[in-house]
């Protein structure tokens, strides 16, 4: 099943003590530890972002972690896009986010792991 789940903030980055949306992204999964990517190229992979979402996510049964664009640590990102089950995107500068992916090619990446079933993906 194809999905995408958009909201305009809530969840861990707003509300972090109340992750009832996070819960109700990974319950879509039908997995007992689902692997949750955070991509916060947007706000310029800020830090303390980044430490919100594992914060959260830690508490949450899955398997959290980040992909920078700024400091990859990937040798293949197609290959890591279509391991993920859930690809969270942060907020942040729409254009300069999508300037990025297209320049390393994780906009391709995330559209065709869309195109072979997809995964839950919200920002």
């Amino acid at each position: 099943m194809r999905q995408i789940i958009a909201m305009g903030g809530g969840g861990f980055s707003m509300e972090p003590e109340n992750l009832l949306l996070d819960q109700y992204i990974l319950n879509q999964v039908k997995k007992d530890l689902p692997k949750v990517c955070f991509v916060p190229t947007a706000s310029g992979d800020q830090t303390n972002y980044i430490d919100r979402f594992y914060r959260a996510f830690k508490t949450l049964p899955c398997q959290p972690s980040y992909l920078s664009l700024f400091e990859p640590e990937f040798t293949d990102i197609e290959r890591y896009v279509l391991e993920q089950d859930v690809i969270y995107v942060g907020g942040g500068n729409t254009r300069n986010m999508l300037v990025l992916w297209k320049e390393w090619g994780l906009d391709a990446a995330i559209k065709k792991a869309y195109e072979r079933g997809g995964y839950p993906c919200w920002t």
